[in-house]
């Protein structure tokens, strides 16, 4: 039974997805495998991926009036999301990006904004019945710090992905309950190196950020996370074989959002999003519509 809302203020993006044996070096040519295209965008991603495990789910972000518009609203109606928080922009392009991805699993991608720039705070309003509130920071920060504004008036969480990685001023950081972080972002934002979970470990004891819970995700490694001060805790990553790693943080964001709104405690929420994270990269892309809340128990049971 679904409880509360999750409201995710985000990006939008039609990714152009290529399959290749390696990334390209500087002016360099490599010729590819395949071609796929997929709706995403750090917004998008989240918002499908908190709606397939059994979140009621409400969008707000902007699009052109093009083909890749029409794709991306079609994409999130299939998921069973509220569309009607979203801006058709006529004067800018939908936002757009190109991920290349190596036959390991790993990727690179450059993102043009396009429409997700023109979001603006005055257009953004949180339904009442918003439990917790989803941000990125594809968008601009006066759009997510209105935002947080108003989930904090009615009583909603607030969750910040802050990714792609950019300074954070204080009076966001004030709003946030749950900040996670990469290890790439979480050395951007701690301006420390974080090679390990030991690294991790030692970053987290000494933060004096004020979000009561701040994850630093790794990979292969799990992620180290703490809550509302408790000594800093490591989970293991289930071992899988990896077929695209592209979206899996998306794929936990949104998946954790939805146990919370669900009332699991944080350790527990946390250990359902990793498991759905390496669901989503062992995955192939034509089978992710498929993953959701029975999918992950029935996953979990087997690793």
């Amino acid at each position: 039974m679904k409880s509360g809302r999750v409201f995710v203020v985000g990006s939008l993006h039609y990714d152009i997805v290529l399959n290749a044996p390696r990334l390209p070096g500087r002016d360099e040519t490599v010729m590819g495998d395949s071609i796929e295209f997929v709706c995403g965008g750090k917004g998008g991603n989240q918002a499908v991926a908190a709606s397939q495990h059994g979140a009621k789910v409400s969008f707000a972000g902007a699009v052109g009036r093009d083909f890749f518009a029409d794709a991306l609203m079609a994409n999130l109606e299939k998921a069973g999301i509220d569309t009607g928080h979203i801006r058709r922009c006529e004067s800018v392009a939908s936002g757009l990006s190109v991920a290349i991805v190596e036959a390991n699993g790993d990727y690179g991608a450059v993102v043009a904004s396009g429409a997700n720039q023109s979001i603006e705070p005055s257009r953004v309003t949180v339904p009442e019945d918003t439990r917790l509130l989803i941000l990125q920071n594809e968008i601009p920060e006066p759009a997510n710090l209105s935002a947080a504004r108003d989930a904090q008036k009615i009583g909603g969480q607030v969750l910040l992905n802050a990714a792609p990685m950019r300074d954070l001023g204080d009076k966001l950081l004030d709003l946030v309950d749950v900040l996670i972080v990469n290890r790439v972002e979480a050395e951007a934002l701690f301006k420390k190196s974080i090679g390990s979970p030991g690294n991790a470990f030692d970053v987290l004891k000494d933060c004096s950020l004020p979000c009561s819970t701040i994850v630093i995700t790794m990979g292969g490694e799990g992620l180290v996370f703490t809550h509302r001060g408790s000594a800093p805790l490591h989970l293991a990553a289930q071992e899988v074989k990896t077929i695209s790693s592209h979206g899996a943080g998306d794929a936990f964001t949104g998946a954790l959002g939805a146990r919370l709104v669900f009332g699991d405690e944080m350790k527990k929420a946390l250990r359902y999003a990793s498991a759905a994270a390496a669901l989503h990269v062992s995955t192939p892309v034509e089978r992710r519509d498929a993953i959701g809340h029975t999918a992950v128990k029935n996953f979990s049971s087997r690793a």
